[in-house]
């Protein structure tokens, strides 16, 4: 079985992961499946209040997350990154992510004309207000993109971040996928809540976390793209339903998932699939054990 992820011949690993999710914090408590009745996650209890102001929920959950899965993997300390900032890039994938900034802009402008809107609302209406904003924060001078095409949306941030990864564009790479949960969302999703919540992942060429003596928790394997998703070998892993809908988180949570259970011991391939056979497109991505890369 190939261990690369992408045509250059380049292995991708995952050093470092994070989960934030009502009444989850832990990739092995993901994987085994959040109770009901979680409390709703509170960004300040994980970064502190300063800087969450004016900021809208998907951004401050964001940011929490990225601190997360940067600790995690060893890459952030008491000053700052561990490695140099130009090594390390950022791919975000949300759908809804700043959603309700928009259309509460959108509605002053139409009331009251565009003299009336917040300077404080403005800037939060871009579309990459969550990866450029934790890039700002934690120093990620690397490449910037921000992914929300759908219900693939998060693998295919996944497979971007392995891609520029493989071309060089940097060593590594903080793949985040969130979706909050606000009244704009539900009338989005006909009255469904959304998951209020994300995971964060750390890609690195193994090469670049053996420089590092990282710790590998996944390695990356085949990744397609298609109308459907095909069938194949591998254990899968579906959020709960009363999480609500993942969304762009999904394919984020999915590796989080595997991770989780790689930690606890179990070695057979994880598949993360998405889209597939009720949506225009698919995605489908094999995660293997650390083990995968020893030679044999």
């Amino acid at each position: 079985m190939t261990l690369t992820s992408t045509t250059t011949g380049t292995t991708v690993v995952v050093s470092g992961a994070a989960v934030l999710l009502p009444g989850t914090d832990t990739v092995r408590a993901l994987a085994d499946g959040p109770s009901p009745g979680g409390a709703p996650v509170e960004p300040a209890d994980h970064v502190g209040r300063k800087g969450l102001r004016y900021k809208d929920r998907a951004t401050q959950l964001g940011y929490a997350l990225t601190a997360a899965a940067l600790k995690d993997a060893g890459l952030l300390g008491e000053d700052g990154l561990t490695v140099p900032a130009p090594s390390t890039g950022i791919v975000a994938s949300s759908n809804f992510g700043n959603l309700d900034t928009v259309a509460r802009a959108l509605d002053t402008i139409r009331e009251e004309t565009v003299t009336a809107t917040s300077p404080m609302d403005l800037p939060n209406a871009s579309s990459n207000v969550i990866a450029s904003s934790a890039a700002i924060r934690y120093g990620l001078r690397g490449p910037n993109l921000m992914v929300c095409n759908g219900e693939t949306s998060g693998l295919d941030a996944v497979h971007w971040a392995a891609t520029m990864i493989a071309a060089g564009r940097a060593e590594r790479f903080l793949v985040l996928g969130v979706e909050p949960d606000n009244d704009v969302v539900r009338r989005l999703l006909g009255g469904r809540h959304a998951i209020d919540g994300g995971a964060a992942l750390v890609l690195e060429s193994a090469a670049a976390a053996a420089t590092r003596s990282a710790t590998v928790r996944a390695v990356l394997g085949p990744y397609s793209r298609g109308a459907e998703s095909p069938d194949g070998p591998g254990r899968r892993w579906e959020l709960p339903g009363h999480l609500g809908s993942a969304s762009g988180a999904c394919g984020v949570l999915q590796v989080a998932a595997a991770i989780g259970w790689f930690d606890s011991g179990r070695r057979e391939p994880v598949r993360a699939v998405t889209g597939g056979a009720d949506h225009d497109a698919g995605a489908d991505l094999l995660l293997l054990a650390p083990e995968a890369l020893r030679p044999r």
